[in-house]
């Protein structure tokens, strides 16, 4: 039997939030990936450094997969329920989780790493990445492109301006990774499916992604979950396109 509009938000509401875990939502969303496999690449270059550091590691899941470390391995998060998952996975793999706020400089020396990684970073912060990069280091992220998900944020937040929408432009973020020294080695863009099949999957994602929707609850944008509930009952899964792109960068 078909769940009902309430049963399906309210169980949403409730579901725990914490770490960077999305498997809640297995069966229930689907989101195609990009064709450059970022855990298998960060994975391999991991085992080619003697020092590496992964700025605002969410939750540790990628990092803690490799499946060896170099000599030196240490991730930063700021987001307090990740700093504690992170802290509970990654210390028993001998990895060091530093609590950082992401505005305020790195705690770590000039020419520290030989490689600074990063997989959706809120925002690169190019001077200090290029500060503790060694000469000859390098940059491997994968960053969240313009207008991710905006079919999504534009269904409750309406029609986002233009300088809202280039935000994260990958063009933007490599000219300015050169001002503050770092040179381009590679970039990779994609734009990849998703598609929500209840409109739990929708609440609990937004509560998730919070930048998506700022403030977002259930009682505040009910007519709209009802709204897209009646929809995907009549037409579907809901439809939306995250940005991707793999950037490589070299001091």
């Amino acid at each position: 039997m078909d769940r009902t509009f309430d049963e399906l938000v309210a169980e949403a509401d409730a579901a725990p939030m914490s770490g960077w875990d999305f498997s809640w939502l297995e069966g229930r969303a689907t989101e195609e990936r990009p064709s450059w496999r970022y855990s298998r690449l960060l994975h391999e270059r991991l085992g080619t450094v003697e020092a590496a550091l992964d700025l605002q590691t969410g939750g540790g899941e990628v990092l803690a997969a490799a499946p060896s470390f170099p000599r030196l391995l240490v991730a930063t998060e700021g987001w307090p329920p990740n700093v504690a998952a992170a802290t509970a996975r990654l210390h028993p793999r001998g990895i060091a989780l530093v609590a950082h706020d992401d505005e305020s400089p790195l705690p770590f020396g000039d020419a520290s790493f030989d490689l600074v990684t990063s997989r959706h970073p809120v925002v690169p912060r190019w001077a200090e990445i290029a500060r503790v990069l060694r000469p000859g280091g390098a940059y491997l992220a994968q960053h969240v492109g313009p207008a991710s998900v905006f079919e999504l944020v534009e269904l409750f937040l309406g029609p986002q301006p233009e300088d809202v929408r280039r935000g994260r432009d990958p063009q933007d973020e490599v000219a300015a990774a050169r001002a503050a020294g770092l040179e381009l080695v590679d970039l990779r863009a994609e734009r990849l499916r998703i598609e929500f099949h209840d409109v739990g999957a929708v609440v609990w994602f937004l509560r998730k992604v919070v930048w998506m929707v700022p403030g977002f609850t259930v009682d505040a944008y009910r007519t709209e979950l009802r709204d897209l509930h009646e929809r995907i009952v009549a037409d579907g899964p809901f439809v939306a396109h995250s940005a991707r792109h793999l950037v490589e960068l070299r001091r």
